[in-house]
Order: C-alpha cells, then structure tokens, then sequence
C-alpha cells in the first residue's frame, strides 16, 4: 500500500528527551560512539536548528542518514545545502547533497544499520543488515541520505 505522506516518524516523549541529553552531551564535548549535534538553518524560522546525528563514514565518504524518515532536518537540509556538526568546542561546516535510490543507497545504509542497527532498527520496519539488497532498495525512499562534505572547522 503507498503512502500519500512521505514515511516519517515522530520521536515520542521519551525519544525526544533522549534526543535532548545526546545532543547536549555533544554540545559540551561527549561523543556517544560518533554521535555529533548537527545544526542546520529552519526552511521557515530561519533560526538555526539542532539535532544529535549518527554521521557515518563509507568507504572514505561521510553520510548523515535519516532514520525516521523525512524528518524536519532532512526537510531543512533540502533547503539549507548544508550545516555544521558540533562535538564541544569543535564545529566543522559542510554541504550536503542527498543521495539517489540507488546501488550507492544500498550499500551506505546496510552499512550503517551494521553500525547503528541496535539503536535504529526500530524505524527502518523489519529491514535489517541481514536483508536482501531489494529490501533494503524498498525501504530506501523512506530513508533520506546525504554525501556531506566538510568545508572547515573552527573552535
């Protein structure tokens, strides 16, 4: 059955304060396993917006892959282009293009559930690892990725 709504999964009360304590653990300088608070300006506030991310490195390359699925990040990203990651003191600015469903996709997200399954397999609705490549290329469109470069760093 297809959605009319792009897949997106909203963090509840317990996640959302999850959210909060990783994030703030990364803004004053404690990485949970790679965890970064990501920044990035709102498409309508134009504020800047923050959440703790899982960047992750494939084959030399760093993606930010959404998990629940077209969140208010990805939507921001879109627009935005890019935004900074930030563990403590040190900031570094990136671009970001979003990535096609493709044989790449494929590869990046198996690669990160191998990584960070145990933390988001929940939002990926029974696609694991483990699954096929066809499987994981279904669940792709519900998964948004971005290549991001890193532009600088300050501290």
């Amino acid at each position: 059955m297809e959605r009319s709504e792009p897949y997106y999964l909203r963090a509840g009360a317990v996640g959302t304060r999850l959210n909060s304590v990783v994030g703030r653990l990364a803004r004053h300088g404690f990485s949970i396993l790679g965890t970064a608070e990501m920044s990035v300006v709102g498409r309508r506030s134009g504020t800047m917006q923050r959440v703790p991310v899982n960047p992750h490195v494939h084959e030399g390359v760093q993606y930010l892959v959404s998990a629940r699925g077209h969140s208010q990040w990805v939507r921001n990203m879109r627009v935005a282009g890019g935004g900074e990651l930030r563990v403590g003191r040190r900031t570094r600015t990136f671009t970001a293009a979003e990535i096609a469903d493709d044989a790449l996709k494929v590869r990046v997200v198996r690669a990160y559930l191998k990584r960070w399954g145990w933390e988001v397999n929940q939002y990926f609705q029974g696609v694991t690892a483990r699954s096929t490549d066809a499987e994981l290329l279904a669940a792709c469109p519900d998964h948004p990725v971005f290549r991001i470069t890193v532009d600088g760093s300050s501290t």
